[in-house]
């Protein structure tokens, strides 16, 4: 499993009765985690002292519970990176702390490369941390997304990492329409990230289940990758998708036909409140053409 050991301004302090108890810079909050299905004992006194949960409704959805004043939002850093964060509806936050492991990955991709012409297409790409660690190498990013909400929240962090003149365009689009449009344009991308979620519908109605759809979207991003291509990233938070299944997928799809190799593994957090446990978080498979 891979994770990143090195975020000061974020902490999993423990997991236990599908719950997580984490701080944000100041702020302890308590979130629901489908992965987390232990019942090990609370001993943690934060557990009895958080400034915020989410609250599950029986019906579906929930609320946030404030036993402290939070702020409406507030900023992190992981690194030299800049984000900002606050409670919204679903539980979340802003950004997921366990990718940190592959923005450092995509950083050390394209410094390494020494080139200064790498162009990235980030998909579903939500409030760009991604975008920001790319763009903080000197790479060129597309970034797109369905929410105008959240492609707007996207500039916010890059102009709070001090990238308001990077070379970015946010585009507010379906992703599988966008990218069918690129490969009619003849556009194509050194690196592509893809974040998609494991369900959606579309403007239109239109039903996105990760598991049926995955394989056919691969193939379609796949006509994207350029001839000097760095790296194709695949997340999925999808319990029933295994990183050995995106492994497969991505090497039937482009190994196969471009060469260089794919690794999957899953990515996780680790418990600060427990040595050695590492909390499940999603997986990642990853093709080079470098080998």
């Amino acid at each position: 499993m891979r994770y990143s050991k090195d975020w000061k301004d974020y902490e999993l302090i423990d997991c236990s009765g599908g719950e997580k108890l984490e701080k944000w810079r100041n702020e302890i909050l308590v979130r629901p985690d489908p992965q987390v299905i232990w019942n090990s004992e609370r001993t943690h006194k934060l557990w009895f002292q958080p400034d915020a949960r989410y609250v599950r409704a029986r019906t579906g959805g929930g609320k946030w519970q404030e036993y402290n004043k939070i702020p409406p939002a507030w900023q992190i850093k992981y690194k030299d990176l800049t984000f900002n964060i606050k409670t919204m509806g679903f539980k979340h936050t802003g950004i997921f702390p366990e990718q940190a492991v592959n923005w450092d990955l995509l950083r050390e991709t394209i410094r390494e490369s020494g080139r200064r012409d790498v162009k990235v297409l980030n998909l579903f790409a939500y409030t760009g941390g991604a975008t920001v660690a790319c763009l903080k190498e000197g790479a060129s990013v597309v970034h797109v997304d369905a929410a105008k909400g959240m492609v707007q929240w996207a500039k916010e962090n890059v102009k709070s990492s001090g990238l308001e003149n990077a070379d970015v365009r946010f585009i507010v689009d379906d992703c599988i329409k966008f990218v069918q449009r690129e490969i009619r344009r003849g556009n194509r991308y050194d690196i592509i990230i893809l974040d998609p979620p494991s369900y959606g519908r579309g403007p239109k109605g239109e039903v996105w289940r990760l598991e049926d759809s995955i394989y056919d979207f691969v193939r379609l991003i796949s006509e994207l990758i350029s001839d000097r291509p760095l790296m194709v990233l695949l997340n999925s938070y999808t319990t029933g998708l295994s990183a050995s299944v995106m492994k497969y997928i991505m090497d039937d799809v482009i190994t196969r036909r471009r060469g260089g190799r794919t690794q999957a593994d899953e990515i996780g957090l680790p418990v600060s409140s427990k040595e050695g446990f590492i909390l499940p978080c999603g997986s990642s498979a990853i093709w080079t053409k470098q080998v």
